[in-house]
C-alpha cells in the first residue's frame, strides 16, 4: 500500500484487510471443526454447541460494541479486535478441555461482532467520504479471505496434524495484516471536528453526501462512523428511552435472513444435493462452489448496480430473485435446477449485507452495532435453525425456509430508507475533491 498514492483506494485496501481477516479467521477455526472435535473428543450435539457458542457471543456483544465503538472509534476498535481475533485462534488451540472451548468461542463471537462493526463503519465511511461505492467490494475481499484460509488449512494439513501450527501461522498472518494496515485506515473524528464538520463539508469541492429516499436530512457526523445519522421526530422518544429505532429494527430483519440465508446456503446446499437430490458424492460440493463464485461476483459488480439504481432496488430485487429462484428449483427437483437455483441465491442475496450495512452506518454507531450483531448472529445460529426444521421434516422443507428467509428479506427492505441513486449513473466514481485532507493524527 506504500506506493498506492490515491488516498482512497489506500484506505480502501487497508479496510478491505480487515474484511479478509474476518473472513480468514472464520474459515480457518471452522476448517479445523473435525479436529477440534478429535482431539476435544466431541459428539455432534456438542460440536453443534460450540459453533452455538460463538452465536452466543455475537449476540450478547451488542451494548459492548456499542460503548467500545462510541470510546475508542472504529478505527481503534478494528485494530483491537483484528488483533485479539487472532489470540482467540491461539486460546482455541490450547484449550485442554470442552467448557474452556466454550468460552473460547464464546468471546470469537464478541470480537467478531466488535470487528464487523468497526471495519463495516470504516466502509461506510470512506463511502461518504469520497462519495464512490466501496462496500460491495469490502463484502467480496471477506470471501476471498475464506478462500485463503482453505488453502491454507489444506496446506497445513499436509505438512502438519498439530492444530497449534496451523493456529499459530494463522493468527501471525492476521497480525501482520492488522499491523502493516493500521496507519492508512480513516481516522476517527475528535468532537471539535463533529462540531464544525458540517459547516466545513459544506464548502468542499466535492459533491454532497447522498440523501436518503424521503429523508431531510442531519445536523452532526457520527463520530464513530463519520457518516451522517438519519434523525426522525417520531424515533426521538425510543432514543431517549434507549430502544432502537423503527428504522433500525427493520435494517436488523434484513440484515438477520440475510445472514441466514448466507450461512444456511453454505452449510446446507451440499448435504441437499446429495440426500435429496441425487447427486453423486463428487457433484454435491459443487453447490457450496456455485454459491460462493456467484456471490464474489455479484459483490465485485454490486457496487456499479447500487451507484446506478440504488441500494433499495438492489436488495428487493435481488432478494427477490434469491428466494423465488430457490423456490422454484426446489419445487423441479433435481441436481442441474438445484445448482440454478443456488446461482440465483448466491447473486441475488450477495448485496444484502453490504447495503444494509451502509443504511445503518447512517442512523449512527449505536444502529451500526445492533445491525452488526444480529447480522452475525444470523450468520453463526441461522443454520443450526434450519437443522431443527430439516430434522424435524426433511431437508426440501429445510431449503425452503431459507428461500422463505431471503423473501423476507424484501419484506423488511420496503420498510428501510434508504440512500437514493445518482442522477447520473456516470457520475459515481467523481475525482477526488480538491480541497486538502485534515492531517491525519499520529497512529494510536
Amino acid at each position: 500500500m506504500l506506493g498506492v498514492r490515491d488516498d482512497f483506494r489506500r484506505r480502501l485496501l487497508a479496510i478491505a484487510a480487515l474484511f479478509c481477516v474476518l473472513g480468514f479467521q472464520y474459515a480457518t477455526w471452522a476448517a479445523r471443526l473435525p479436529a477440534l472435535k478429535s482431539d476435544l473428543d466431541l459428539s455432534k450435539a456438542e460440536v453443534g454447541l460450540l459453533l452455538m457458542a460463538a452465536g452466543v457471543g455475537a449476540a450478547i456483544s451488542f451494548p459492548l460494541v456499542a460503548v467500545l465503538t462510541r470510546r475508542l472509534g472504529s478505527r481503534r476498535l478494528a485494530v483491537v479486535s483484528g488483533l485479539f481475533l487472532g489470540a482467540v485462534l491461539l486460546g482455541l488451540a490450547a484449550a485442554p478441555n470442552y467448557p474452556l472451548a466454550l468460552a473460547v468461542m464464546c468471546l470469537d463471537g464478541l470480537a467478531v461482532g466488535c470487528l464487523n462493526v468497526a471495519m463495516n463503519a470504516q466502509g461506510a465511511a470512506l463511502e461518504a467520504r469520497h462519495d464512490r461505492t466501496a462496500m460491495a467490494k469490502l463484502h467480496a475481499v471477506f470471501s476471498a479471505g475464506s478462500l485463503f484460509a482453505a488453502l491454507l488449512a489444506s496446506g497445513m494439513n499436509a505438512l502438519t496434524d498439530s492444530v497449534a501450527a496451523h493456529f499459530g501461522a494463522a493468527a501471525a498472518i492476521i497480525a501482520l495484516l492488522v499491523v502493516a494496515t493500521r496507519s492508512h485506515l480513516l481516522p476517527d473524528e475528535t468532537p471539535t471536528e463533529q462540531a464544525g464538520g458540517t459547516a466545513e463539508r459544506a464548502g468542499d469541492a466535492g459533491p454532497a453526501a447522498p440523501v436518503a429516499e424521503g429523508d431531510t436530512g442531519s445536523t452532526a457526523d457520527s463520530p464513530a462512523t463519520g457518516v451522517a445519522p438519519d434523525t426522525h421526530e417520531t424515533d426521538a422518544p425510543r432514543r431517549r428511552l434507549g430502544l432502537p429505532a423503527t428504522a433500525t429494527l427493520w435494517m436488523g430483519g434484513a440484515m438477520v435472513f440475510g445472514t441466514v440465508t448466507e450461512g444456511a446456503m453454505n452449510d446446507w446446499s451440499a448435504l441437499y444435493l446429495e440426500e435429496v437430490a441425487g447427486a453423486s458424492a463428487k457433484v454435491a460440493p459443487l453447490g457450496i462452489a456455485v454459491v460462493s463464485v456467484m456471490m464474489v461476483a455479484a459483490r465485485l459488480f454490486a457496487d456499479g448496480w447500487r451507484a446506478r439504481w440504488g441500494d433499495g432496488r438492489v436488495v428487493r430485487v435481488g432478494s427477490v430473485l434469491a428466494g423465488t429462484g430457490l423456490a422454484l428449483a426446489l419445487l423441479a427437483g433435481g441436481v442441474v435446477p438445484a445448482l440454478l437455483g443456488f446461482a440465483c441465491m448466491g447473486l441475488g442475496i450477495a448485496a444484502v449485507t453490504p447495503c444494509v450495512y451502509v443504511a445503518a452506518a447512517r442512523q449512527g454507531s449505536d444502529a451500526l452495532a445492533l445491525v452488526a450483531a444480529m447480522g452475525t448472529t444470523g450468520l453463526l445460529a441461522g443454520p443450526p435453525v434450519i437443522g431443527f426444521i430439516a430434522q424435524g421434516s426433511n431437508m426440501t422443507w429445510g431449503m425452503g425456509a431459507v428461500a422463505a428467509s431471503a423473501v423476507l428479506v424484501a419484506a423488511c427492505a420496503t420498510r428501510i430508507r434508504w440512500t437514493a441513486a445518482p442522477e447520473n449513473p456516470k457520475k459515481a466514481e467523481p475525482a477526488e475533491p480538491a480541497a486538502a485532507e485534515p492531517v491525519e493524527p499520529a497512529a494510536s
